[in-house]
């Protein structure tokens, strides 16, 4: 099977990528894939299951910390995690600044005898940098964009309605 992610930045709205990776792939490899696939350096960084509501849950470390509250990623496949479509993780790439990006399973599937995985299947707007959280902030949110192509709108309020 191959597990289809969506991921999403809170840094900039236009950032998405769709990523298709086997099932039984490790937290640790999926770490080093998306660490490749951004462009990044290689850093420490974190899994965390998610509720619906985006609230962290177990946490997987790249580092074995010896406790109970963290679980080392290379002893946990994707396919033991997650078992249902809109399951989330959460990837901590940026401890000190809690920067995350935020992945949804939208589907599991039977690899395509043609493609080789893990791979991007989809990609819009560059990644957020890594190691400054302000570089974004110029991008805004498409939501912003729109809104201001009606900011010169003032109306007419000599229109009746009658």
């Amino acid at each position: 099977m191959v597990f289809k992610f969506r991921m999403l930045s809170d840094e900039n709205d236009h950032f998405v990528r769709d990523l298709e990776v086997p099932y039984d792939m490790t937290l640790r490899d999926f770490h080093e894939f998306i660490v490749r696939s951004l462009g990044y350096d290689a850093c420490m960084a974190s899994f965390f299951t998610a509720d619906g509501r985006w609230e962290r849950l177990q946490e997987y470390t790249l580092l074995d910390m010896g406790g109970s509250e963290s679980v080392p990623m290379e002893s946990v496949t994707l396919g033991q995690l997650l078992h249902r479509n809109r399951e989330r993780l959460i990837y901590l790439f940026d401890q000190l600044n809690d920067r995350a990006f935020y992945l949804e399973l939208t589907e599991a599937k039977r690899p395509e005898a043609v493609m080789e995985y893990p791979r991007v299947a989809f990609e819009h707007a560059p990644a957020p940098d890594q190691y400054d959280p302000e570089a974004n902030e110029d991008e805004g949110s498409i939501f912003e964009q729109m809104m201001d192509d009606f900011g010169g709108f003032d109306g007419d309020d000599s229109y009746d309605d009658e």
